[in-house]
């Protein structure tokens, strides 16, 4: 069974992702990368779609609701090269519609598309037409229990050409949290003839095993990888190596480091904060993480959180064992 990283606004980003596929990630998305920011020009969004040597498989997720736009960033992602200057950057181009969060389904976008399958269609094909890379889409069950509109986004997906779904097997209203309905999911499975990933609420081996009971081809994993780089080798039921909390905080940190490098280098007109400001604004994302349950995790977050240095940072997460 494969397992991938599933995108996560804000999370998703380079240096997570590379822990990641250290951790045994087969596959990873980028964060949502808005179509109409890249439209009209916003530069930042680009970061988004930065990728560090050594990442494994990377798809790109873009969000929107405009055909226009979203064949402007099928055009731009398609024509970005991977660190050996020659392969395309991403494996594929997915189309989220299933983000449940206000400004994004205020914005027509995200899981406001679950309402919409013609809408769904039309946006798919004008991806496809403007791509040669795979093009797929990741959505949910429905709006609400009781109004399962999935397969009728699957339908639109066939019929747009697109290689695959991504299933959240949840409802919009249920946010990120309560039962995933794998009943429905295997249903899917069974109904369609592209290869379904399968998503939501994996966080153990068992929740894996029942997943990749539905028959799904994949599965991919969220939350539950936040802090957690080798959960992928732990569901894989691997042998992990002992990488703790610690070790992987620190690792992670230069990636960090590295990434921040290599976004000065490529963007100089952009601004970037210095090292002390990026390294404190991806504490908070992702480095306290790292010492969820640990034994004095709560006094070590709170002495991370009073310090304001990169060398403040190193010191502490050097001392930790």
């Amino acid at each position: 069974m494969r397992f991938v990283l599933a995108p996560l606004a804000e999370f998703t980003d380079a240096p997570f992702r590379l822990v990641c596929h250290e951790g045994g990630a087969d596959m990873a998305y980028t964060e949502m990368v808005s179509a109409a920011a890249l439209f009209h020009g916003h530069g930042p969004t680009r970061h988004l779609m930065e990728v560090m040597p050594g990442e494994g498989p990377v798809a790109c997720q873009l969000f929107g609701a405009g055909e226009n736009e979203l064949a402007f960033a099928v055009r731009v992602a398609s024509s970005l090269r991977s660190v050996d200057s020659v392969s395309p950057r991403f494996c594929e181009i997915n189309l989220n519609a299933g983000c449940p969060m206000r400004r994004i389904v205020g914005s027509g976008c995200g899981a406001k598309l679950v309402t919409d399958p013609d809408k769904v269609f039309r946006l798919l094909k004008a991806m496809r037409e403007n791509t040669d890379l795979p093009v797929t889409l990741k959505t949910r069950l429905g709006p609400a229990s009781g109004d399962r509109r999935i397969f009728e986004l699957v339908d639109a997906a066939e019929r747009a050409g697109a290689s695959g779904v991504v299933v959240h097997a949840r409802y919009t209203s249920q946010m990120h949290g309560g039962a995933v309905d794998l009943e429905t999911l295997a249903e899917v499975v069974r109904k369609t003839r592209l290869p379904v990933i399968g998503n939501g609420g994996v966080k153990t081996a068992a929740d894996a095993e029942a997943m990749a009971a539905t028959g799904v081809s994949s599965i991919m994993v969220a939350r539950a990888a936040l802090g957690n780089p080798s959960i992928f080798r732990k569901l894989r039921g691997e042998d992990v190596p002992s990488v703790d909390g610690p070790e992987w905080a620190r690792r992670h940190l230069e990636y960090i480091l590295q990434f921040r490098k290599m976004l000065v280098g490529k963007y100089p007109e952009d601004h970037i904060p210095c090292e002390d400001g990026y390294v404190g604004i991806k504490m908070h994302t992702h480095l306290f993480r790292y010492f969820s349950g640990r034994p004095g995790a709560a006094a070590l977050r709170a002495r991370l959180n009073s310090i304001r240095t990169l060398a403040e940072v190193r010191e502490i997460l050097q001392s930790v064992v």
